[in-house]
């Protein structure tokens, strides 16, 4: 079992910057590949990013460049850092962690609101 927390959320203006932080629990979390995700009012959640064990990242297009996920396996956290945001952009958002294929722990999810 692994209990997923999210932080960091809250209001940024276009062009801002945020962090979101999302502390695991548990002994393996060096073990799970962590995603972020997000879900925007009316639409479907969508998977924003990951990053390995070994540390290797994966971004979708609207957030390349502009996001990036890294990881403290020393304190079972996983961070998103959020720059050059835009009101798009606004969603709650969610990390979840993935043992083997599927992403089977969730966290309760964070707000971001951007405003323009």
């Amino acid at each position: 079992q692994v209990q997923l927390v999210e932080s960091g959320g809250g209001l940024a203006q276009a062009g801002g910057s945020l962090r979101l932080s999302c502390a695991a629990s548990g002994q393996t979390f060096n073990r799970y590949t962590m995603g972020w995700f997000r879900q925007a009012p009316g639409k479907e959640r969508e998977f924003v990013g990951r990053i390995a064990s070994s540390g290797s990242t994966y971004y979708v297009d609207s957030v390349k460049g502009r996001f990036t996920i890294s990881r403290d396996n020393a304190k079972n956290t996983v961070y998103l850092q959020l720059n050059n945001l835009k009101p798009e952009d606004t969603a709650v958002y969610y990390c979840a962690a993935r043992s083997k294929i599927t992403y089977d722990y969730w966290g309760q999810g964070t707000q971001v609101t951007v405003s323009s």
